[in-house]
């Protein structure tokens, strides 16, 4: 594998050298890991020329692509995760979908194919090799449109797990998402260029060892589709009453058929869903906007505070209160 200097054209490499300050790993690390370490270390001088500090979130110039660095282990922390491509350079995470978890490490990443509450922890980080990660929202069209030009379209495969799945960062992956990373500093040439490497990206993703499951995000009524358009009626009416009938019919399935599939595809059935996502809201207004534990529960939807405070514990291991104090003293 070629040195650093034949990735990255003379200026470039100038701007590398004036980051005295980039957080690298040792240099015996760096000459073995040969792409890696030219992805790892463009991301590690980006967000040091942003200023991000040791912990922080760096959000970037194109929506849909954030960074994040992390000096220390993390307590769970819930959101819901789009269709995305999450990747770990150095570290490691676990995430945990309903009863499923995936943990993964460096240069892996995590592909989620459907919407999913989920809890997620930072496993390995410390000051000297901090957790670094990547998350690339993924473009349905895109990937519609590069399927229907490929002369041999992947096949769904017949596994009938949930829509996750982890895999190893193959090195033209890797060589996208570092020339991603180095357009961040040309805001001229991220329009023109941009979407051509995020062709290339879909290109690699349907024609690898798991394309079989990636090209269900766009297959036409595929039940990944069907199941999407009930979760997207489901998100939009979280806080309310929900009736499982009217997601079936939403779906296109019938009620058993849409269970069954619901299940298999996210790892919990519809109120649990609903549940995961009133969890999630009613921890965010006590977390960032310093609502009561009563006005969070009735805000997302419960009717008793005291079952709100139940299935909280369940939920997160711990009461609200003590859980939100416990995430305030975390918050970078």
């Amino acid at each position: 594998m070629s040195e650093l200097s034949n990735f990255l054209p003379d200026p470039a490499m100038v701007w590398l050298r004036q980051c005295a300050v980039c957080r690298l790993q040792p240099l015996e690390f760096w000459s073995e890991q040969g792409m890696s370490s030219s992805l790892a270390r463009a991301v590690t001088c980006y967000l040091d020329a942003q200023g991000c500090g040791a912990n922080g979130l760096c959000t970037t110039s194109f929506d849909g692509l954030n960074i994040i660095r992390l000096s220390e282990k993390t307590p769970p922390s819930g959101m819901v995760y789009k269709p995305s491509l999450c990747i770990t350079l150095q570290g490691a995470k676990a995430v945990e979908f309903g009863d499923a978890i995936f943990e993964y490490g460096a240069m892996a990443f995590l592909l989620v194919s459907i919407e999913i509450p989920a809890l997620g922890r930072v496993t390995e980080a410390s000051p000297e090799c901090p957790y670094i990660g990547i998350t690339l929202d993924l473009d349905a069209g895109i990937l519609r449109e590069v399927m229907s030009e490929l002369a041999q379209p992947p096949v769904p495969s017949n596994d009938q797990g949930i829509g996750v799945f982890v895999a190893d960062l193959s090195e033209d992956l890797a060589d996208c998402i570092r020339r991603l990373i180095r357009l961040l500093d040309n805001p001229a040439a991220l329009p023109i260029l941009w979407p051509a490497i995020m062709r290339e990206i879909c290109f690699w993703l349907l024609t690898g060892p798991h394309a079989g499951e990636i090209c269900k995000l766009v297959l036409p009524d595929s039940h990944m589709q069907r199941v999407a358009e009930a979760i997207h009626l489901l998100r939009a009416n979280f806080t309310k009453p929900v009736r499982i009938e009217d997601l079936a019919a939403t779906a296109g399935m019938s009620l058993s058929s849409f269970h069954q599939h619901f299940k298999m595809l996210t790892s919990m059935t519809p109120l649990q869903y609903q549940k995961q996502l009133r969890l999630l809201e009613a921890r965010r207004l006590m977390v960032s906007e310093d609502v009561n534990v009563s006005h969070a529960a009735f805000e997302v939807g419960y009717e008793s505070p005291s079952q709100f405070s139940r299935d909280y514990v369940r939920r997160f291991g711990t009461a609200p209160k003590r859980d939100v104090m416990e995430l305030r003293s975390f918050i970078i």
